[in-house]
């Protein structure tokens, strides 16, 4: 028996399907994040929702040295 809890289900839902243009619109709501960018993350780290959130996150967060040239 598997220590595994999710069964397929859910882990499909987990997984982010760009081919689904119903699917891909709902997670680009859920993420905030255009289409297109929601292609290039999937393309970048995978289909897994978590890994794309984050990937996305990465891409919108400043450098400390773009903060600190904005400051001065």
């Amino acid at each position: 028996m598997s220590d595994n809890k999710l069964n397929s289900n859910d882990q499909d839902k987990l997984r982010i399907n760009i081919q689904d243009e119903s699917e891909l619109r709902e997670w680009s709501r859920k993420l905030d994040a255009t289409p297109e960018e929601l292609k290039e993350a999937v393309a970048a780290v995978g289909d897994l929702a978590s890994d794309v959130e984050m990937h996305l996150k990465g891409s919108r967060s400043s450098t400390n040295s773009e903060r600190v040239h904005k400051a001065l």
